[in-house]
């Protein structure tokens, strides 16, 4: 009964009981790797970029000196308003000391909130590391 009685606010007065989304908390594994050519790095992620796992993200892109950074986003199945705030931090970074970031395998979903938040040009897509190797 007192479970019932904190719930009411929260629900709206439903008796259906509470509707509260709760994002469940995935954890994000990052792969550091150096890539194939001179200068280039590879992240490779698994799991969601979101506020509750990007602090990680953030200290290897701080850590990363080379030239070309190709982050592998094939595994990731969605970011959050951080994640996509340390991607656009990331991107600054790189663009103010002259060196590229690549972006592999965004889903669409990724990408449309990229769009959504108007910082999809910022970056430059692949579809698989191996392009983004020629290229970056």
């Amino acid at each position: 009964m007192a479970l019932a009685r904190i719930n009411t606010p929260l629900t709206n007065g439903l008796p259906s009981g509470p509707n509260i989304l709760v994002m469940p908390s995935e954890p994000l594994v990052i792969e550091d790797i150096p890539g194939p050519k001179d200068g280039q790095r590879i992240l490779r992620l698994s799991g969601p970029l979101v506020i509750a796992n990007l602090f990680d993200f953030q200290t290897k892109v701080r850590a990363d000196d080379s030239r070309s950074l190709i982050i592998d986003f094939t595994s990731v199945p969605y970011v959050d308003s951080a994640g996509i705030g340390a991607l656009v931090g990331a991107y600054v970074t790189h663009q103010k000391d002259g060196r590229s970031l690549a972006l592999v395998g965004v889903s669409d979903r990724i990408h449309n909130a990229l769009q959504v938040t108007r910082v999809e040009n910022f970056f430059r897509f692949f579809n698989t590391c191996a392009e983004a190797e020629n290229l970056a």
